[in-house]
């Protein structure tokens, strides 16, 4: 039986990869929930908070970051042979994010830094890239940062079990049932056309265009969304250029043939 069905409180470990480190803090702003989630969970690991190696047992693992190192990848793989289930946290790991913008061309950028010294000078580095392309993930928390209400949401799925469904469909529904208006009626570039829903459109909602970091959704038609900004007066260039924020190495985005 695992910790769960012996109605054991789970063991929890949170790793940090490659990022800023802030979706972490995030988890820590959900002041008024915090003690009641950690009272739910045994915190077995949290790199934030302490030196001390990664136990050898545990049931979910929180993984923040892209992985950017053989050591990450050694890391990822390690807690997915060890966990029940992997959540990753962030844009940085669920799209790769802000680090994976170095993916494309890595080694020539390599080479940039060090000079005839690369790739030896480089160790274990490797192209920045997403947990779950790395490893097989169960739940992901998106945006940058992430909404800590949202994390203790996905985490109570976890403890407790739901069938909630994952919206696939385009922030511009969520935006449009806020009644703010589009912002490519004022010929401004807005990713809304093809980010993923459920952040509740929140940057749109405070009058800030959607800079995509939840990633594209899976029902997202890039090739109309560039007819759109042209017919807004937006320059197509300027939304693909905006894209590789968030989703340098999303494969849908790949040149084709």
């Amino acid at each position: 039986m695992d910790a769960m069905t012996e109605n054991k409180p789970a063991r929890v470990v949170v790793i940090g990869l490659a990022s800023c480190f802030g979706c972490q803090l995030q988890i820590t702003n959900v002041e008024r929930h915090l003690l009641d989630i950690l009272g739910q969970v045994d915190l077995r690991y949290w790199q934030l908070t302490s030196s001390d190696p990664m136990p050898e047992e545990f049931d979910v693992a929180v993984v923040e970051g892209a992985a950017t190192t053989e050591e990450a990848v050694e890391t990822l793989s390690a807690a997915r042979a060890r966990a029940r289930w992997v959540i990753a946290i962030g844009a940085c790991a669920v799209t790769g994010g802000i680090p994976a913008m170095a993916a494309p061309g890595f080694e020539e950028r390599a080479a940039a830094v060090y000079g005839e010294a690369a790739p030896e000078a480089c160790g274990a580095l490797r192209a920045p890239a997403p947990v779950g392309s790395v490893i097989a993930v169960d739940y992901e928390v998106r945006c940058c940062p992430i909404d800590p209400l949202d994390f203790a949401d996905t985490l109570q799925r976890v403890l407790r079990g739901s069938n909630k469904s994952v919206p696939t469909s385009t922030l511009c529904g969520e935006c449009k049932r806020n009644e703010r208006g589009c912002f490519y009626g004022r010929e401004t570039l807005c990713l809304g056309l093809v980010t993923r829903a459920g952040c509740g459109a929140r940057c749109p909602d405070l009058g800030r265009p959607c800079n995509g970091c939840a990633g594209l959704s899976p029902d997202a038609n890039v090739a109309s969304a560039r007819a759109v900004a042209t017919r807004s007066g937006v320059d197509p260039a300027r939304l693909d250029k905006a894209l590789e924020l968030f989703n340098t190495v999303d494969p849908s985005l790949a040149p084709k043939g």
